[in-house]
């Protein structure tokens, strides 16, 4: 096993999704390139919680860019947190702000931004974004509609 690997514990180990966002572990490792400016970009097209007053499903699609700094977060442990909302009841705004200040918290990044792009329900789509941080001049952000989120390329 090499540096990183040694210091994750859900990397190629068997892991279970924690039964609450709470309970998750976001694992993060050491950035090879602290030096150099730049953006990564996790999507999750099929993110889904429940609603906290009817306990109906709701689907996302949650968009993560950040800046790195020292570290970066680990891709199983982002999965595992995100499916331990499955069955955890939340209203769209307060899952996206907790998503990112769980991310930030774990990461301190330079830069980050969280958007969640919610199908709509009862006639009404929800988008949210929250950021926080400097986008470093050198770097720029792949555009939200660069993609279509609801099912391939544009």
């Amino acid at each position: 096993m090499d540096a990183v690997t040694k210091e994750l514990t859900q990397l190629g180990r068997k892991a279970r999704t924690a039964k609450t966002p709470q309970k998750a572990v976001l694992e993060t490792f050491n950035n090879a390139h602290p030096g150099t400016d730049y953006v990564v970009r996790l999507s999750a097209p099929e993110f889904t919680t429940v609603c906290p007053m009817t306990g109906q499903p709701d689907f996302a699609v949650i968009v993560i860019d950040y800046a790195p700094a020292e570290r970066l977060v680990e891709s199983k442990s982002f999965k595992l947190f995100l499916g331990s909302f499955r069955n955890h009841g939340t209203f769209h705004e307060d899952c996206t702000v907790y998503i990112h200040d769980r991310l930030k918290e774990a990461m301190s990044p330079k830069f980050i931004r969280v958007t969640g792009i919610w199908n709509a329900r009862g006639g009404i789509a929800i988008d949210v974004v929250v950021q926080s941080g400097v986008l470093p001049p050198s770097c720029t952000l792949l555009p939200l509609g660069g993609t279509d989120y609801r099912g391939g390329r544009q």
